[in-house]
C-alpha cells in the first residue's frame, strides 16, 4: 500500500466513486424483485449514500438455485484445484488494483477511520484471498492404516450452497475470511452483507466475475437480516451458514437449521474480552499503548475489544496514568482524515447503544477518568472514547459487550484473582495476558478461557492460527488457517475392498 493520501484527495476519490446499489446474482447486478430498497447513510455526517436493494426470500430463492446449478454443473466445484488457485489470485490482484477506492468507499459507509481502511482492512483481505488461493493445490487428502486388505480414502468434498452472513464492523476482511476457504473448497457463495455496510462486497462480487470465477458462483443479496438473511437460514438448499455478528442472532440461524435442513452453523459471535496484567508486567508504556489499541481499534466496534482491563492492585495507579497518557493519541474526527485514529459510529442504533452504556456506568458508580460523553459534530454519530475506573464485576459495563470505545478497569487483589474476574463471562472470544514471567505466561494463557490468548500484546493471531471462540462467542468452526476449510468441506470415506 503506497502512502496515505491528504484529506482533500480521499474527498475526491469519494466524489468520484460509483456506488454499486443493486444486488449481484448469476453475474449482474439487479434489482429486488420487490423494487424495495434501503438508504445506506454515511455515519459521519448523516448523509444518505445511496438507496441499496431490499432483498427478500424471493431473491434469496433465486441466487440459491443459480449457486446451486453452477454447483453441479461443475464449473467451479469440478475445476482443477490449480486453476482456482489461478483465479482467486487473480481475483486478489483486482482488488489490489482498486484498493483505494474501496477502501474510501468502506470509509463513507462504515464510518472507518481511512487509515485504518487502508493500512489494515484491505492489505488484510488481500492477503486472506491469496492465503487461501494457495492452499488449494496443497491440501491433501488421507489414506487410512487399514492393512493390505482394504484401502480406505479419507477426502473432502465441498458442500454446495455456502451462505456467508456479515457483519458491519469489518466488512471487506470478513467477506475475505468466509470467500477464501469457501471458493478455495469449490462452494458456490451467497452473501448477505450487514444492511448498514454493502456496497464494498458487491464490488468484490464483480471484481470476482473479472477474474474468472464463473456466473453463480458468488451472489451477493442486500437488504435487512430478518428477511434476506432469515430467509438463507431457513432454506433448505443452503448447506452451511457461517456467520460473523452478535450471539442473540447467532442464536436464530441455529433455531433456523433445527426448522429446516439441520444445516451447518458456524458462528463467531460477541466478546467481552480481558486485558489481564499481572503484578511482575514491566514495560508499563508499552503495556498502556497494547491495552488502548486493543480497546479503541475500530471505535471499539470489535469483537475481540479489551474491553475489561484488570489490574494488579500493586501496578494499577502507575498504569492508569499511562493509559490516560496513551489515550490522547486517539483523536476522533473526519474518517477521511487520516491524522484520525477514529471515526464514527456506524449508525444511530449503534451509538444510542454506546450512549446508553455512558451512561449506565455512570449511574451504577464507576468513576470516568477520560471522554465519558458523545462529541456534537453536525450529525455526526461520534463519542469520545472513555475509560472508567473503579468497576465491579457486578456492573453492567463489566458484563455486556459495548461495542464502542469505552473500556474499564478492574482492580485485581492478585494474579489468582486477576485470572478469576477475567473468566467470570459468558464469552470468551480473546483474551490479553502481560506479564515477564514465562512460566506464567505459559500457565495463565492456557487457564484463560478464549480462543485467542495473546501475551505480551494485543492480537488475533493472523491469518496462519485459527479464530474463533469459547463458551458464548463461538460454535461450529474457526475462521482462519486451514482448520477454515473444514467448515465449508464435507468428509467422506471410500472403502475399497482389495480381499482375494
Amino acid at each position: 500500500m503506497s502512502e496515505l493520501l491528504t484529506t482533500s484527495e480521499y474527498r475526491d476519490i469519494a466524489g468520484s466513486l460509483n456506488f454499486p446499489t443493486q444486488a449481484f446474482i448469476n453475474g449482474q447486478y439487479v434489482d429486488a424483485l420487490s423494487g424495495d430498497t434501503l438508504p445506506t447513510l454515511n455515519p459521519a455526517t448523516g448523509e444518505t449514500i445511496a438507496q441499496i436493494a431490499a432483498c427478500n426470500d424471493d431473491d434469496v430463492n433465486i441466487a440459491v438455485a443459480n449457486g446451486k446449478a453452477v454447483f453441479e454443473s461443475g464449473a467451479w466445484a469440478s475445476l482443477h484445484p490449480a486453476e482456482r488457485k489461478k483465479v482467486m489470485l487473480r481475483f486478489a490482484d483486482l482488488i489490489r488494483k482498486n484498493s483505494r477506492e474501496l477502501a474510501v468507499m468502506e470509509s463513507l459507509e462504515s464510518g472507518k477511520p481511512i487509515r485504518e481502511c487502508e493500512l489494515t482492512d484491505l492489505p488484510e483481505t488481500i492477503q486472506c484471498i491469496e492465503w487461501h488461493a494457495e492452499a488449494t493445490d496443497k491440501l491433501y487428502d488421507q489414506l487410512s492404516p487399514s492393512g493390505n486388505d482394504a484401502v480406505g480414502l479419507i477426502v473432502r468434498e465441498p458442500l454446495g450452497v455456502v451462505a456467508c452472513v456479515l457483519p458491519w464492523n469489518f466488512p471487506l476482511m470478513m467477506v475475505a475470511w468466509k470467500l477464501g476457504p469457501a471458493l478455495a473448497s469449490g462452494n458456490s457463495v451467497v452473501v448477505k452483507p450487514a444492511e448498514q455496510t454493502s456496497m464494498t462486497t458487491l464490488w468484490l462480487a464483480a471484481l470476482a466475475i473479472e477474474a474468472g470465477i464463473p456466473a453463480g458462483v458468488i451472489n451477493v443479496l442486500t437488504g435487512y437480516g430478518h428477511e434476506a438473511g432469515k430467509a438463507l437460514g431457513l432454506h433448505e438448499d443452503v448447506q452451511v451458514v457461517s456467520f460473523t455478528g452478535s450471539t442473540e442472532i447467532g442464536r436464530k440461524f441455529l433455531e433456523y437449521s433445527a426448522k429446516s435442513n439441520l444445516k451447518r452453523i458456524v458462528l463467531e459471535c460477541g466478546g467481552k474480552n480481558p486485558s489481564v496484567v499481572l503484578a511482575d508486567a514491566d514495560n508499563l508504556d508499552k503495556v498502556a499503548e497494547q491495552i488502548v489499541y486493543a480497546a479503541l481499534w475500530n471505535m471499539g466496534q470489535n469483537c475481540t475489544a479489551n474491553s475489561r482491563i484488570i489490574i494488579h492492585k500493586d501496578i494499577k495507579a502507575e498504569l492508569t496514568e499511562k493509559i490516560i497518557k496513551a489515550m490522547d493519541q486517539w483523536t476522533t474526527g473526519d474518517p477521511l482524515d487520516p491524522a484520525n485514529m477514529l471515526g464514527a459510529i456506524v449508525s444511530q442504533e449503534q451509538y444510542d447503544k454506546v450512549c446508553h452504556y455512558l451512561a449506565k456506568g455512570k449511574e451504577e458508580g464507576a468513576t470516568v477518568l477520560a471522554g465519558g460523553d458523545p462529541i456534537v459534530a453536525g450529525k455526526g454519530l461520534f463519542i469520545a472514547p472513555t475509560l472508567f475506573d473503579r468497576v465491579t464485576p457486578d456492573m453492567t459495563i463489566a458484563n455486556e459487550e459495548i461495542f464502542g470505545p469505552v473500556f474499564a478497569i478492574m482492580t485485581a487483589e492478585s494474579d489468582e484473582h486477576a485470572l478469576e474476574i477475567a473468566n467470570d463471562t459468558c464469552y470468551g472470544l480473546q483474551a490479553s495476558l502481560y506479564t515477564s514471567n514465562v512460566v506464567k505466561a505459559q500457565r495463565y494463557a492456557r487457564k484463560l478461557q478464549a480462543g485467542t490468548v495473546s501475551v505480551n500484546c494485543y492480537a488475533e493471531g493472523d491469518i496462519t492460527t485459527p479464530f474463533g471462540g469459547y463458551k458464548l462467542s463461538g460454535f461450529g468452526g474457526r475462521d482462519n488457517s486451514l482448520l477454515a476449510h473444514d467448515q465449508y468441506t464435507e468428509t467422506k470415506t471410500i472403502w475399497l475392498d482389495l480381499s482375494e
